[in-house]
C-alpha cells in the first residue's frame, strides 16, 4: 500500500510530537483472543515522538510464536497487533531525527529491518548488554494496543518504531522473504551460535542441532561457515531434507563415539538429549524453550563430571541483529534463505494465512503483505 504523507492541519499532538496524516489510511489487523477472527483496524495518522520512525511494511512473516498466541498457548495482552518479522522502508521521522545501528542518521526512503525489542539502554541490565531483557521492555507484536499506538505489530501496512530500537539498513538486492525473518530467527539463531563460540572455538567441532526450523536451520548454516561439521536432528522428515542445503551433514559423524562439542536445542523437546549427548568440555545451548513445558530432569553430576556449559538464549542484543544482517548480505547468500517463505498472502488473509503456518506441512514461513 502506498501511502501519502501530508502535515497534519491541527498543532502537534504534544510537546515533541509531529502528526503525520496517512492517506490511504494504514491498516491493521488486531488479534482479539483465541477462537476470535482477526479484525482489520484503520489507522488515519499517527503522532511521532521526536525519535520515532514509521515503516511501510514491503513484507511480514509468521513466527511460531504468532501461532502459538494464537491458539491460546501463548499469553497475550488483547488486543494487539501481531508480527514481529518484517523489512520495510521508512517514509517518516519525527522531529529530532533518528539513527540506524551503525550511527548514521536514518533517511526516508531507507530499506530496514528492526529488533523485535525496545530498550531504555540505561538500566543495570541494559548496561551490562542485556538489552533484549530490558527492565522497560517493549516488543513489537506483544503489545496491547493503546491510545495512538496502535501501529505496534508487523502484520499491518505500517509499523510505528520508537526510541530503543535497534534499526539495521539492508541492502537492497536482498530479497525481502531472506530479510523478514531476520529481526527474529536470523538474529537468534546468530545469537545461539555467538554463545556457543564463547565457550568452544567452532573450526572443525561437531556441532548437533536439535529442530530443524527456520532457527535450527539458520544456524546451522552460520555454524558451518564458522568452520564446524554440523548435523540435524528432527522427527519431521520434509524439515531434515532441508538440512543439507544449510550446511549440515545428512549422516551424523561416527568417527568419535564421543558426543558433539556442541549442542543447540532449538526445538524445545528436546532438552534431556542435548544435556546428554554433549562432549565432555562442551556447550548446550537452550534457545527453543520458550513455551511452557513439562519440567525437564537434570543430571547435576553428569554436568559437574563432564565440565559442560549450559547457556540459555533469548531474542538478541541489537548487534547481534546487525551481525545476522551482514551474514545474510554476505556468506549468507550462498544458502537458501529466500525460499524459507513458500507462500505470501494478502493481509486481508491473515486468517488463514495463520491457519496454513499451523499446519503439519507447513513451509518454513509464511508471508504477509498488506495489498
Amino acid at each position: 500500500m502506498r501511502a501519502t504523507l501530508e502535515p497534519a492541519t491541527t498543532p502537534p499532538s504534544g510537546r515533541g510530537f509531529t502528526d503525520v496524516v496517512l492517506r490511504p489510511a494504514a491498516v491493521a489487523k488486531a488479534f482479539l483472543g483465541e477462537g476470535h477472527p482477526l479484525e482489520t483496524i484503520a489507522v488515519p495518522g499517527v503522532a511521532l515522538a521526536e525519535n520515532d520512525v514509521l515503516i511501510a511494511v514491503e513484507l511480514s512473516t509468521i513466527c511460531g510464536s504468532d501461532v502459538h498466541t494464537v491458539h491460546g498457548r501463548r499469553p497475550a495482552p488483547v488486543p494487539l497487533v501481531l508480527g514481529h518479522e518484517s523489512v520495510g522502508r521508512v517514509v517518516a521521522i519525527g522531529s529530532a531525527g533518528a539513527h540506524a545501528v551503525d550511527g548514521a542518521p536514518l533517511r526516508l526512503g531507507d530499506r530496514v529491518v528492526w529488533s523485535v525489542t525496545v530498550s531504555c539502554g540505561s538500566c543495570d541490565r541494559c548496561e551490562r548488554g542485556l538489552t533484549q531483557k530490558c527492565r522497560d521492555l517493549g516488543k513489537y507484536g506483544h503489545e496491547r494496543i493503546g491510545a495512538h499506538r496502535e501501529l505496534t505489530g508487523g502484520f499491518a501496512s505500517h509499523v510505528q518504531l520508537r526510541r530503543g530500537t535497534t534499526i539495521v539498513r539492508v541492502p537492497e538486492a536482498l530479497p525481502a522473504a531472506a530479510l523478514a525473518p531476520a529481526s527474529c530467527a536470523t538474529a537468534t539463531a546468530w545469537a545461539a551460535v555467538a554463545r556457543a563460540a564463547q565457550v568452544r572455538d567452532l573450526e572443525d567441532a561437531r556441532v548437533r542441532i536439535h529442530g530443524a526450523g527456520l532457527v535450527g536451520l539458520t544456524a546451522a548454516a552460520i555454524a558451518a561457515e564458522q568452520g564446524a561439521r554440523v548435523e540435524i536432528s528432527d522427527p519431521n522428515p520434509l524439515r531434515r531434507a532441508l538440512a543439507a542445503r544449510f550446511g549440515a551433514r545428512e549422516e551424523p559423524d561416527a568417527v568419535r563415539p564421543e558426543g558433539p562439542d556442541v549442542v543447540i536445542e532449538a526445538s524445545g523437546h528436546a532438552v534431556p538429549a542435548a544435556l546428554s549427548e554433549v562432549a565432555t568440555g562442551g556447550v548446550v545451548v537452550l534457545v527453543g524453550s520458550v513455551f511452557p513445558a513439562d519440567p525437564v530432569p537434570l543430571d547435576a553430576e553428569s554436568i559437574v563430571r563432564r565440565v559442560v556449559t549450559v547457556a540459555g538464549v533469548h531474542n538478541y542484543t541489537g548487534s547481534e541483529l546487525a551481525d545476522a544482517v551482514g551474514f545474510l548480505a554476505g556468506r549468507g547468500r550462498a544458502y537458501p534463505f529466500a525460499d524459507a517463505v513458500g507462500v505470501v498472502r494478502p493481509l486481508s488473509e491473515l486468517d488463514a494465512a495463520l491457519a496454513e503456518a499451523a499446519a503439519p506441512a507447513a513451509p518454513l514461513r509464511v508471508g504477509v503483505v498488506a495489498r
